[in-house]
């Protein structure tokens, strides 16, 4: 059998989402699975390096799962010609200027979203990564997480007849921190270290929105700063400048409406931490995480309204599962397998930066909109 070794530069990795998603379910455990499979005696093997700015932590983080390499010289890493790919999952502010130093030197590039703070730097790591001839992929998972690929085949086998409607909740409540430990960090709520749910969760909603239900083409969002006063890692109070809620609508091509909520204000009390009810004309679903219900035309209820007596149709009993008739494996491994094939064997691979920097330009327009308070065409972009 012939391994096929691609070493990734793997920056910020001791965050949350980078040591969970990207390290441990991503590429430890594609390592243990033997790699991916590439043709009939051809595996890819990444061999990851850890980057971090404590010694110590990322030191712990390779020890704990059996990664050989670490470092807190992030240019010393670029500077290897044996690894290919530069990965990055470190804080919004920073990543276009890391991008663009690891485009410089000459690295594949994988990346966590938003791709930059705004549409112009975002395409201008597009155009560098074009021009330098390089590979480069922004993470998408929730195109790959089993309640939306349940959707993405109810679609596909005309389920719904044509689509009307899309509603998404999306949130949780995140603790204030003073009696309870946040469980986000607090960088996410201040303004001026690029936080706020607009910029944070509309990078999200593109890419499910053009890839399942439509192109997006207007949004109006309105953003609120519910809890303006919170408490950091050290316990020390701050001003939360950043906008914790979100409450958008968009109009999709080919007529659908989308409407989807996004606050870590709220308390959950429904199928998932986020939810897609979608309506047709020939039926309705609803999705979460992983679990996915329908309800077909010739199964609907007819409701009658009169408050005056208490229900009589158990709604949610109405509703019928979509099996998991295949096995879902991690979304973000999903997608990891995908661009470590486009490295080796390319081919294409269109969750690009190009696709990254479609999801900037919608948060940046939905900030448009809360500010000047209208609705904001979404033009395309020009690559």
């Amino acid at each position: 059998m012939k391994i096929e070794r691609v070493g990734i530069v793997m920056n910020g990795v001791t965050g949350r989402m980078g040591t969970n998603q990207h390290l441990v379910r991503s590429l430890v455990a594609i390592r243990a699975q033997g790699g991916v499979a590439l043709d009939a005696g051809t595996r890819i093997m990444p061999d990851p390096i850890l980057v971090g700015r404590n010694a110590d932590k990322v030191r712990a983080l390779a020890d704990a799962h059996g990664v050989a390499r670490w470092t807190t010289d992030l240019d010393a890493a670029l500077a290897n010609p044996d690894d290919a790919v530069y990965f990055d999952a470190a804080s919004t502010g920073q990543r276009a200027a890391l991008i663009r130093k690891a485009i410089a030197a000459g690295k594949h590039v994988y990346t966590e979203k938003p791709v930059a703070t705004t549409v112009a730097d975002a395409l201008d790591l597009y155009r560098r990564a074009e021009a330098a001839g390089v590979k480069h992929g922004v993470v998408q998972d929730k195109l790959w997480l089993p309640g939306l690929l349940k959707l993405k085949m109810l679609i596909d086998s005309g389920f719904f007849g044509r689509i009307l409607a899309v509603r998404g909740e999306f949130g949780y409540w995140v603790f204030e921190g003073d009696w309870q430990p946040a469980q986000r960090p607090s960088w996410n709520y201040r303004k001026e270290d690029d936080g706020g749910i607009i910029v944070d969760m509309l990078c999200h909603w593109r890419y499910v929105l053009d890839n399942l239900f439509g192109a997006v083409k207007s949004v109006s969002c309105l953003g609120a700063t519910h809890i303006p006063r919170r408490w950091d890692e050290a316990g020390k109070p701050y001003a939360a400048t950043a906008d914790d809620a979100a409450y958008a609508t968009f109009e999709l091509a080919g007529g659908v409406v989308a409407q989807i909520n996004s606050s870590w204000c709220t308390r959950v009390r429904r199928d998932d931490l986020v939810t897609f009810h979608v309506d047709g004309t020939l039926g309705s679903a609803v999705a979460g995480l992983t679990d996915c219900v329908i309800q077909p035309r010739a199964a609907t209820p007819k409701p009658v309204w009169n408050p005056d007596v208490p229900k009589t149709i158990d709604f949610l009993a109405t509703w019928q599962d979509v099996p998991s008739n295949v096995a879902y494996d991690n979304a973000f491994k999903a997608e990891w397998e995908l661009f470590l094939k486009h490295v080796v064997a390319g081919g294409p691979f269109r969750w690009n930066l190009l696709e990254g920097a479609k999801g900037v330009q919608l948060a940046e327009l939905g900030l448009t909109s809360w500010r000047e308070r209208r609705w904001v065409d979404v033009p395309a972009l020009e690559a």
